[in-house]
């Protein structure tokens, strides 16, 4: 800074000090200019305040702000996209249904139910994500555009009056020793200074087309969300009462203990039945013969020796075929499968018949091999 520059700042520090603590009166501006003054200082502090707030409704959790923004500076310094995103809640609760809907495998009716309402709650974080993505795209950037361009233009103008305005007051005090020039030249540069600020901030407040037009746009992006999260909601419920239907009018079913088979040379008192020994297949393969008799789990649904050498099940309840291709079936039979359309739906055969049959409707006695 030069001599004459330092000279100036001291001078305009002279006068700041003796209007705070001598009383000296400075040059007053006209109201209109001091209430646009007041307006730009109260909407500079909201814009501070709404898109910090704006961000913690989106992001609610600070520790994962905190490293999305390291993320995203990192990022931006080695010139990569962000990859990860904010972690939303209901998706992370649709993501633990899910997973512990596969562990209670496709025959429970609760783990169907969990899929369900994990698949619709992951569709929900999925339309917060989008509505994180519109809501700064048409709310938050515009709004911190409008701060770091006009407003930071705006302020640096107010700094520039008052500036010069010190300058000019401490001229004016000094009169009779600063030459008559110079204070006409800092009169003109302060009243330059000072339209071209008031003349800004005219153009801003009287602009509310713009302003109205972000909070609309984050009204319609929240609105989005909401019909979407209500769309996948009220699917999810006539979901829901369907499966609380068919579970309620499903035919109670009766415990029935099971005594262990062991495969060696124990008599039948040790076991509980009576097992024929292991029979050997031109093929090579074994199976086990287990003869029913009275008073034995397998005697509740037949009366002949069952083999189980090949992937069968039997059946809990009795099946009506409602469509073309369905397998009927009655209490107790024993059906073989030969394989699994989906994870509700077996293929198999029984008496010369095959189709498919539901599986909540049997127990699996020899499962199918994996694939």
């Amino acid at each position: 800074m030069s001599v004459s520059g330092m000279k100036k700042q001291l001078h305009k520090a002279s006068q700041l000090l003796n209007e705070r603590l001598m009383g000296a009166e400075g040059t007053k501006l006209d109201e209109d200019f001091l209430k646009m003054e007041k307006s730009m200082a109260v909407i500079h502090a909201l814009l501070a305040e709404l898109l910090s707030k704006t961000t913690e409704f989106l992001q609610p959790n600070p520790a994962h702000r905190a490293r999305l923004s390291m993320l995203s500076t990192m990022s931006r310094i080695r010139g990569q996209a962000r990859a990860s995103g904010y972690p939303q809640t209901e998706g992370m609760l649709g993501d633990c249904m899910l997973l512990y809907s596969q562990e209670l495998g496709p025959a429970s009716e609760f783990g169907g139910a969990l899929a369900a309402v994990g698949g619709a709650l992951q569709q929900v974080g999925q339309a917060r994500d989008a509505l994180d993505v519109s809501v700064k795209r048409t709310f938050i950037d515009p709004l911190q555009d409008l701060q770091n361009s006009e407003l930071k233009e705006i302020k640096f103008q107010l700094k520039k009056v008052n500036s010069r305005r010190l300058d000019f007051d401490y001229k004016r005090r000094r009169s009779g020793k600063v030459p008559a020039e110079e204070m006409r030249h800092a009169w003109d540069k302060f009243m330059t200074s000072k339209e071209l600020a008031e003349r800004s901030m005219f153009v801003l407040l009287q602009n509310d087309v713009d302003q109205i037009s972000f909070l609309a746009a984050l009204v319609a992006a929240l609105l989005d969300f909401h019909r979407s999260a209500h769309r996948v909601l009220v699917g999810l419920h006539g979901n829901l009462q369907g499966r609380l239907t068919a579970a309620s009018n499903k035919p109670e079913r009766r415990f029935r203990s099971k005594k262990i088979r062991i495969r060696g040379d124990l008599t039948e008192s040790s076991v509980g039945f009576y097992q024929q020994p292991s029979a050997t297949l031109t093929s090579g393969q074994q199976f086990t013969v287990l003869q029913s008799r009275p008073g034995s789990p397998i005697s509740t649904y037949a009366h002949s020796p069952l083999t189980l050498d090949q992937p069968c099940c039997r059946a809990l309840y009795s099946f009506l075929p409602n469509h073309e291709g369905e397998l009927g079936f009655s209490e107790g039979d024993i059906i073989v499968l030969t394989g699994q359309a989906d994870a509700n739906w077996y293929e198999g055969a029984l008496a010369g018949r095959s189709g498919l049959l539901p599986v909540s409707y049997v127990d699996v006695l020899v499962p199918l091999p994996l694939q």
